[in-house]
């Protein structure tokens, strides 16, 4: 076959190629030049995206009291400030408490080191080596260079630390910023957003806006309610315990287990637990006890009936809405998860179409389990 013969075979092969399968195959590799900007343009702008989600979240919780300021003749750019001002005292009150707490422990425990010690180097002669001496293991250690290892990696910890905290300042900052405007220009802006949608995408909009903002508000109300709760329950078990600084360490239990979610019944027991075992260990057995059983009153007591009143969700949607915020934004998602999840279910609950229960296809599908 000549030349010209393969070239018209191949033209001939090309035109009979359906005009759609070029048109598949631009829009494909459009698709995927689209798909690729757009991935990097997420996670570069990954921490302005979570920023603006703790905004928006932030804004639905503390709008309801702007609105009800804005009622009684406060501007709503001066409510927002004192939101903030009431914000601010309440976590200054309450980082002084647990700090007040906690630096006392630990000036206990350093003068109480020396005892710590001894008593270890006895259970250690009666138990494992009667010649141990702690005190040649001591001077190796100094001698042998360990203590200026664990100074530099302890300046080093420090630098890191104080990187830590200005990015922390930052970010709160740049949440603070973006908050005020969300919520002191919240009518404008649900308006302007409004502007660009039909009249039945503006209601469905402005409905869907109302619903994050009653059911972010009652996360944060139910939450409230059950910390306070917790507080005082475990106040009252402290003081009979004798724990140290009952006050400051039940309403560390109360704030922590009840705003981190999945872990924070874990974190808020630990520090008590540890304080407990720093003045008398066996004080530590009776608080884990305590916060244990608080645990289960709550969960089948005190959280169903607070929750069906303000963000009823079921506990198998709350804990997977929990793994897939955490799974996409670490923490931060895993503490928008509820409310989000919450306002997504009462969405859906309101707006799909429900249909009666036909008893009798449920009696004879039950009827064929039973049978098989």
């Amino acid at each position: 076959m000549t030349e010209n013969g393969v070239g018209d075979t191949i033209f001939s092969a090309t035109a009979n190629v359906p005009r759609w399968v070029y048109k598949a195959i631009i829009a494909f590799w459009v698709g995927w030049v689209v798909v690729y900007i757009g991935t990097g343009a997420v996670r570069a702008l990954r921490s302005l995206i979570v920023v603006v989600l703790i905004s928006l979240f932030l804004s639905f919780a503390i709008e309801p009291a702007v609105n009800r300021m804005e009622r009684w003749g406060i501007r709503r750019g001066f409510g927002v400030w004192l939101v903030y001002l009431a914000g601010l005292a309440a976590l200054a009150g309450f980082s002084a408490a647990i700090g007040t707490a906690l630096a006392t422990q630990i000036d206990s425990f350093i003068e109480e080191a020396p005892g710590y010690v001894e008593d270890l180097e006895e259970w250690l002669r009666d138990n494992v080596d009667e010649d141990i001496d702690l005190q040649e293991l001591q001077d190796e250690f100094v001698e042998g260079g360990g203590v200026n290892d664990l100074l530099g990696r302890f300046a080093d910890d420090l630098l890191n630390l104080g990187t830590t905290l200005l990015n922390i300042l930052f970010q709160a900052f740049t949440v603070a910023l973006f908050l005020f405007y969300l919520v002191a220009e919240g009518p404008k802006l649900r308006r302007t957003v409004c502007s660009f949608l039909e009249p039945e995408r503006q209601r469905t909009v402005l409905d869907v806006w109302d619903l994050a903002i009653e059911k972010t508000g009652g996360y944060i109300y139910s939450r409230t309610i059950l910390a306070l709760l917790s507080a005082l329950a475990h106040w009252i078990a402290f003081e009979i315990i004798d724990v140290p600084f009952p006050v400051p360490l039940a309403l560390f239990v109360g704030v922590v287990s009840q705003f981190i979610p999945v872990i924070g019944t874990y974190i808020a027991g630990a520090l008590p637990v540890l304080v407990a075992a720093l003045d008398r260990p066996g004080s530590a057995i009776a608080v884990l006890i305590t916060v244990a059983v608080y645990q289960q009153i709550e969960n089948y007591l005190f959280a169903p009936r607070v929750t069906a009143q303000t963000m009823e969700i079921h506990v198998a949607v709350a804990f997977g809405a929990v793994l897939a915020g955490a799974a996409l934004l670490g923490v931060v998602g895993a503490l928008l998860a509820l409310p989000f999840a919450a306002t997504a279910q009462a969405f859906i609950a309101g707006y799909r179409q429900h249909h009666d229960i036909d008893q009798d296809v449920l009696d004879q599908s039950a009827h064929r389990r039973r049978r098989g």
